[in-house]
């Protein structure tokens, strides 16, 4: 039985690891020269730069029963933020987990006592509502959510909105509260993640677990056509199951559902003398009126490679029409203006226009079954669920099952 798999990504590797397991030898179609999908990592200038400032959560339960923690060496992140007000960082964050950051966070002047208290009864019911059951909640979007729980105008502008458009990739919080719940559980119960090699350590993980899996890199798939795929160059491979693991829309005939809407962000990576930060946090921007949303200093943390100066990630959510040069150069005076970042370096520029899948109606979980398109073709990746590591990974272990499924199905019809 031959099985394809068109994405080498996390879902794609996920279904690959299932497969093997039950003795199947799948092919990756890969239309890059490596897997990972959006989760990618460079070497520039001696420098380790991620495709986009993205951190593994360590409460992703799928993440937990398929990756190796101790062998990613994974470096945490402060459970907080350091929040720019008027030139100057304030510390707010989560003392349960930080006694260090008790002081600060409770003098922090960015909403008030009561909104804190909010916080931590937010925390406390939501730590308390299983993952089913958040994801069975009617969404509303966060903005609403926020104010429905009565959260100060203050606190949203100065804490919520900066931190959740850094993570939803949208500045008014229309993401769906589902998600917001999820997410706010996930950093309330766990810890912000980054691997000592970069994001990308995580899909070569995985492709170290591979021992019967082919690998096709640079073969773009253009059309899936039950057992036949059709490669970019022409060349047509014959199959008896397929799982697209990235977007389907252009790919297959007489889908019904509509292209997917994605959410851009622009990464930018810049040197600088010295880091603002003693510790590793994250520093949100809460101005109305700048481009930047937040930034990072991965040399805050233990990283593989290290150039001479600090390393600054900064990322920018606003939708813009400046050209690549007036963007560092206003990005440049900000970093300077809000953060006092001394005479910032430009390093390099990711424009990310595929960074998160724009969805409604959010779900975490789906049978094997719910991924079968038809009797050849099955459906995978985090487009399915709710755009995240996690689920990707769950899409891909399910659509893998839903094969297997078809497989015995088809298997027992012959005898």
């Amino acid at each position: 039985m031959k099985v394809h798999i068109v994405g080498g990504g996390i879902s794609g590797l996920i279904a690959a690891n299932i497969l093997e397991k039950y003795g199947v030898k799948p092919i990756i179609l890969e239309a890059s020269d490596r897997v990972g999908g959006r989760l990618k990592t460079d070497i520039i200038n001696g420098y380790q730069l991620d495709q986009g400032f993205q951190v593994l959560l360590s409460n992703y339960k799928a993440a937990q029963k398929y990756l190796d923690f101790d062998k990613l060496d994974l470096q945490k992140l402060k459970p907080g933020a350091c929040i720019f007000v008027n030139g100057r960082p304030i510390k707010f964050g989560d003392p349960l987990r930080d006694p260090s950051l008790l002081l600060p966070t409770l003098f922090a002047n960015l909403g008030t006592v009561r909104d804190k208290l909010k916080i931590a009864i937010l925390n406390f019911k939501i730590q308390k509502k299983s993952i089913e059951s958040i994801f069975k909640t009617p969404e509303v979007t966060t903005s609403k959510y926020l104010k429905n729980v009565g959260f100060s105008n203050r606190i949203i502008h100065n804490f919520f909105k900066p931190f959740f458009s850094g993570i939803f990739l949208e500045t008014e919080l229309k993401t769906s509260s589902r998600m917001f719940e999820f997410i706010f559980k996930m950093f309330g119960e766990g810890l912000a993640l980054i691997p000592k090699n970069g994001i990308e350590e995580i899909p070569k993980q995985l492709k170290s677990y591979l021992m019967k899996t082919t690998f096709k890199f640079n073969s773009e798939v253009i059309k899936i056509n039950n057992k036949k795929i059709i490669l970019k160059n022409g060349e047509i491979l014959n199959t008896n199951y397929t799982i697209v693991a990235t977007e389907p829309n252009q790919m297959i005939n007489n889908l019904k559902s509509p292209p997917f809407d994605w959410k851009s962000c622009q990464n930018l990576y810049f040197t600088t003398s010295k880091c603002i930060f003693e510790n590793p946090f994250i520093g949100l921007i809460p101005n109305k009126e700048s481009l930047i949303n937040n930034i990072f200093y991965p040399s805050s943390i233990e990283s593989n490679h290290k150039g001479k100066n600090e390393l600054l990630s900064v990322t920018v959510v606003k939708e813009h029409e400046y050209s690549k040069n007036q963007l560092i150069k206003i990005v440049k005076k900000e970093l300077e203006e809000i953060c006092n970042i001394e005479n910032p370096s430009f390093l390099k520029l990711y424009n990310i226009p595929k960074a998160l899948p724009q969805l409604n109606n959010l779900q975490y979980e789906l049978a094997p079954t719910e991924t079968k398109l038809n009797d050849e073709i099955f459906l995978a990746g985090d487009l399915l669920l709710n755009g995240s590591l996690n689920a990707a990974m769950i899409a891909g272990e399910r659509a893998a099952l839903g094969v297997l499924e078809a497989m015995e199905k088809n298997n027992d019809e012959k005898f």
